[in-house]
């Protein structure tokens, strides 16, 4: 279920989202890479878009 009606995200997506969000700003201050962490913040925003957008077309 989405956290709200203006968002495809559920609650534990959120989390995850800005718990990489987080080790990706350590990460950068640190000045190592973030490629793999930011593709992952992809791939959770494409699947949670893709499920919202199958569960709009029933």
């Amino acid at each position: 279920m989405p956290a709200t009606n203006h968002d495809p995200h559920t609650w534990g997506e959120l989390a995850r989202v800005v718990a990489l969000g987080a080790q990706i700003q350590h990460r950068k201050a640190r000045g190592k890479g973030t490629k793999r962490l930011e593709n992952r913040v992809d791939e959770i925003r494409e699947k949670a878009q893709a499920r919202e957008d199958a569960r709009k077309k029933k």
